[in-house]
């Protein structure tokens, strides 16, 4: 991050907190007539955004598994390599060494 970016951020955050702090007047929340809540209004805002944040997240991370499967399913209609791993290995078609003791050859 750069430094302008980090100051416009520190900046934002300490103008939302000291609205919030400043907003404690308590707020009525009423649910279909069936029960009510009282609460600040700043922890009623503070949950609604935590709210929204969880739902973009989910939908965000739904979408992108459902990209991952579809790539997955074209590389196997495609007959395509496999990816490379995390670590830039490229996975080959030859058989793994064999592992064990060294065969004693006389």
């Amino acid at each position: 991050m750069t430094a302008v970016r980090l100051a416009v951020a520190v900046a934002a955050f300490l103008f939302l907190l000291l609205a919030a702090l400043s907003n404690t007047d308590v707020v009525t929340l009423r649910f279909l007539r069936v029960a009510q809540v009282e609460s600040p209004l700043a922890f009623v805002v503070f949950v609604a955004f935590a709210a929204g944040v969880a739902a973009g997240l989910a939908a965000g991370a739904w979408r992108n598994a459902r990209m991952r499967r579809h790539v997955v399913r074209l590389r196997r209609k495609l007959g395509a390599a496999p990816a490379p791993g995390p670590h830039g290995a490229v996975p080959s078609d030859r058989p793994e060494p064999r592992r064990g003791p060294p065969l004693d050859i006389v």
